[in-house]
């Protein structure tokens, strides 16, 4: 639901699935998002706990923006996440993680 929600409102968007990744590990998942220039979405406390020890071992990857399952509606995450899609550059988010709701 939010990948088709952010679709309509424009934004681009690629699932693990689509580029054939929804059965890497996290540490792949990371570093294949990298190959591509993306950001990552997530709803994964394992995904998270992996970008968070990257930032505390100084190892690169694009970003990481997270909403926990329970806390944050696929409403507001659509909507978060089209205004840092087009507010921001994909280099403002290079090593950090974000957390919705804004």
């Amino acid at each position: 639901a939010i990948t088709i929600g952010l679709r309509l409102r424009d934004v681009d968007v690629i699932t693990a699935y689509e580029d054939g990744a929804s059965q890497m590990e996290d540490p792949d998942l990371l570093d294949r998002a990298s190959e591509l220039g993306r950001v990552l979405f997530t709803r994964d406390d394992d995904l998270l706990a992996e970008a968070t020890k990257r930032q505390r071992e100084g190892a690169p990857f694009r970003g990481v923006i997270y909403a926990h399952q329970m806390r944050v509606s696929i409403g507001a995450c659509v909507h978060d996440l089209e205004i840092i899609a087009k507010a921001g550059e994909p280099k403002d988010m290079q090593n950090q993680v974000q957390f919705l709701p804004l």
